[in-house]
């Protein structure tokens, strides 16, 4: 369903991500009352302050427009009679063969000041199809799930992966669970990930 994340419009955000959205469940209402709805949201939505990596069931909570957005929309995807489904993918960061959003991620994140070490749940866009796969079965009907790759990877090895600077640091981490949601529920409905981590995706060349 509607999404919309690389702006600072804030209006046009909500306009995609939320307008859109109630848009898009009152046609599937009128024209397909039967299909599944699969919505693409984000782990961000859990917000900061994390003491272990995030479930499904742990509360959520907006640090900026874009989460605040996939909350409102998730909440109006929730109360329709649809058979829906809401996929968070990790950190809202999907990349992809050749896309180039690898190679952004150490800038971003440096201009946000984050440590290092910080660490990021990944998807590559492969995955995506792979996650989308049970859900257009039904097997997703009603649930709210994480999808993560198989293994958290820090910001410092990112940038070493695409070849980009980043000041290291040995100064402890303030947040260390922010960006992290535990994929497990997915694992047990039957997902398993094509490209398990970016060291996979890097040695087959699908970056």
């Amino acid at each position: 369903m509607a999404d919309l994340f690389r702006t600072q419009d804030t209006d046009a955000i909500h306009r995609t991500n939320v307008e859109g959205t109630r848009n898009l469940i009152a046609a599937t209402k009128a024209q397909a009352p039967q299909a599944r709805p699969i919505m693409a949201s984000t782990n961000l939505v859990y917000g900061s302050g994390l003491t272990r990596p995030a479930r499904e069931d742990d509360p959520t909570a907006a640090d900026s427009p874009y989460p605040a957005s996939k909350i409102l929309a998730e909440t109006d995807l929730k109360a329709s009679s649809l058979n829906w489904s809401i996929l968070r993918f990790g950190f809202g960061f999907v990349y992809g063969d050749k896309d180039g959003h690898l190679e952004s991620a150490p800038a971003l994140m440096a201009n946000w000041k984050w440590h290092p070490a910080q660490t990021l749940d990944l998807l590559h866009q492969r995955d995506i199809a792979t996650a989308v796969e049970p859900a257009l079965t039904g097997a997703l009907d009603g649930h709210t799930v994480n999808v993560v790759d198989e293994s958290p990877t820090s910001i410092y090895e990112i940038a070493q992966i695409v070849g980009a600077p980043y000041e290291p640091s040995a100064e402890p981490l303030d947040d260390p669970w922010k960006g992290r949601a535990d994929g497990a529920l997915l694992r047990t409905l039957g997902f398993t990930a094509t490209v398990p981590t970016v060291y996979h995706a890097q040695r087959d060349g699908r970056l």
